[in-house]
């Protein structure tokens, strides 16, 4: 009997010392972000081994309307404010937090003319925009094209990406001459520069406040909430998201 309670014993002492299985958190990314958020991730890691992290991107819109289905995800990363500030006013997720503000620019893979000179002579066939009516960027550039008093004047010539990551590749693969994109995308290929891009005037349009919130109710809530609190105040997380192209909230 005595023998019996010390196999028990054993086995129980042996459960215990293994490790719980590990958090895998998944975090829904605007398209724009993906790139940052793969140096944040690898950055986290470094520190936190045992709390892998999964990405998810789409456009922020596609993400949103994801998540109010039920998604599996942990955390939203929006190309804007209205979708998080949304969620949270739904009570389906935690108070939004700013990690970046992004930039707009208007780009082109080469050309005698400057990318704004281009836009406003018409001297091109195909515009890429992201769609305006599910991506924060995409909503920038129309804004941009009206402010300009060009908005009627491109409708025939204008290529919707599903979001600004496609809007990008459009004018990568040369199937437009000219494109809206953020700018961190440029810095990520290199080409930020005048010769192939315009940064556009901020007063152009509406900031582009991009903001994230950790879902209620998924089982891995705290851990979400310690990545998210990394990305916000970690000094390398910043540095990361300054280095790709966003300006930081104060």
């Amino acid at each position: 009997m005595v023998r019996i309670l010390l196999l028990i014993a054993f086995a129980l002492s042996t459960l215990a010392a293994i490790p719980a299985r590990a958090e895998v958190l998944t975090v829904a990314v605007s398209s724009n972000f993906v790139a940052p958020m793969q140096q944040l991730v690898r950055l986290w890691q470094q520190r936190y081994p045992d709390q892998p992290v999964r990405i998810s991107s789409a456009s922020t819109g596609k993400l949103y309307a994801q998540i109010l289905h039920g998604a599996p995800f942990d955390l939203f990363f929006a190309a804007d404010a209205e979708g998080p500030r949304s969620l949270y006013a739904q009570g389906r997720a935690q108070k939004p937090a700013t990690y970046a503000l992004g930039e707009l620019v208007l780009w082109q893979r080469a050309g005698v003319q400057s990318p704004l000179a281009r836009l406003k002579a018409g001297d091109f066939r195909r515009l890429a925009l992201a769609n305006p009516k599910t991506a924060p960027y995409g909503r920038a550039a129309q804004q941009v094209l009206q402010k300009l008093g060009l908005w009627p004047r491109v409708q025939s010539k204008l290529v919707r990406g599903e979001n600004v990551g496609q809007a990008f590749q459009f004018v990568r693969t040369g199937n437009a001459e000219l494109g809206f994109a953020a700018r961190s995308q440029l810095i990520q290929t290199h080409l930020d520069d005048d010769a192939h891009r315009w940064l556009v005037d901020a007063d152009l349009y509406d900031p582009i406040v991009q903001q994230a919130v950790v879902i209620k109710g998924r089982p891995h809530e705290a851990a979400a909430q310690r990545f998210l609190d990394f990305v916000l105040h970690d000094s390398a997380a910043r540095a990361a998201i300054a280095h790709a192209g966003y300006r930081l909230p104060l």
